[in-house]
């Protein structure tokens, strides 16, 4: 399993599932909307704070960003 594809594929099908563009995402979840890209392309780690923050600006637990199936 690589963790970086796992939470790439879960971000990007949240994100779609709410209706928010990666700038939306962005603004709430204060972060650059090039990162929000990056992440959802499996090239940068995220860290914790940062996988909360989404999660939060997405509405569910980060748990769900981090399962794999």
């Amino acid at each position: 399993m690589d963790i970086r594809k796992v939470v790439a594929r879960n971000l990007r099908r949240t994100r779609r599932a709410v209706g928010l563009s990666q700038e939306a995402l962005a603004e709430k979840a204060r972060v650059d909307r090039s990162y929000v890209s990056r992440v959802e392309a499996g090239k940068v780690s995220v860290g914790l704070d940062t996988l909360a923050a989404l999660a939060r600006a997405l509405g569910v637990a980060p748990s769900e960003l981090l399962r794999d199936g």
